[in-house]
């Protein structure tokens, strides 16, 4: 078994190596996750030590989406955390719907279940036709399924049960096909998606925006990269825009707080203060 020292020197030779031959950038990441998720990457190949690993990422570029899924954060459901989808439906939509066009922008969407879950509100509230969702992750295979729509049946039970709970009005049957044990997502919400490649700790604006859903994903960034992301949240928001955060997740201490009000805090949803409005 490796001391910690040199299993520490590996991550972070390897974490170089990535950035230094392909952009992507998670030295900033937690390294408890992250040394977590390449032991579990050594587990599913035959490598012995983590750098193993990497000459195979410089000179095998077939090898970078694997590491890249290992080391990205995918979890997901549809409607997760039901009662934070009820207060988008009841609290959030009625103010976009103040706006003659919205757009949503889920940052770390992974396979794309909740961003169909905000398609399908918008649609009971007569939004999504005036709405342009921007679906974004920096793990090209999870977007590919994302981009697809397509997810097991046996998950359906407790998606509908989710939906329920948010405050859902139909039938999640509804909003999907079902064949050969797959579900897969009606083309009319489709339709307004747009799924796309965004890096977090490296890219930059790319819209104006009115609700911005970043859910469970600072909490895996050290604080200077957190400070980053929100400064990112901060500049693509409209004034008034909404930002929506996972349950653990603040902008205590992002250094941006002040550019925001607490609009729920049960549920983290905060509001970019406009210019008027005095900070607390």
């Amino acid at each position: 078994m490796e001391s910690e020292e040199i299993q520490e020197i590996e991550v972070r030779l390897l974490l170089d190596a990535l950035y230094l031959r392909y952009g992507y950038d998670f030295r900033n990441y937690d390294r408890t996750l992250l040394k977590r998720r390449l032991l579990s990457c050594l587990e599913a190949c035959t490598f012995n030590t983590i750098a193993e690993i990497i000459p195979h990422l410089l000179h095998q570029g077939s090898f970078l989406p694997r590491l890249v899924h290992a080391l990205s954060v995918n979890t997901t459901a549809m409607f997760r955390d039901p009662a934070v989808f009820a207060a988008i439906r009841e609290s959030l939509l009625p103010v976009l719907a103040t706006y003659p066009f919205i757009n949503i922008w889920h940052a770390g969407c992974a396979t794309g279940e909740e961003v169909y879950s905000l398609a399908i509100l918008l649609a009971e509230a007569g939004l999504l036709d005036h709405a342009r969702l921007y679906a974004t992750d920096i793990d090209e295979e999870v977007l590919a399924k994302a981009r697809e729509g397509v997810y097991a049946a046996d998950h359906l039970t407790q998606f509908a049960a989710n939906y329920r709970a948010a405050g859902g009005c139909r039938e999640l049957g509804d909003y999907v096909t079902q064949a050969y044990g797959l579900v897969r997502m009606a083309e009319r919400l489709r339709e307004n998606i747009v799924f796309a490649n965004h890096n977090l700790v490296t890219d930059g604006v790319f819209a104006e925006i009115h609700l911005l859903m970043c859910r469970n994903v600072l909490i895996y960034f050290d604080p200077g990269l957190q400070k980053r992301a929100v400064g990112l949240f901060r500049d693509s928001l409209v004034r008034g825009g909404f930002l929506c955060l996972g349950h653990t997740e603040s902008l205590l201490f992002s250094g941006h707080a002040d550019h925001f009000r607490e609009f729920s805090r049960r549920h983290r949803i905060y509001r970019k203060r406009t210019p008027s409005e005095p900070s607390s």
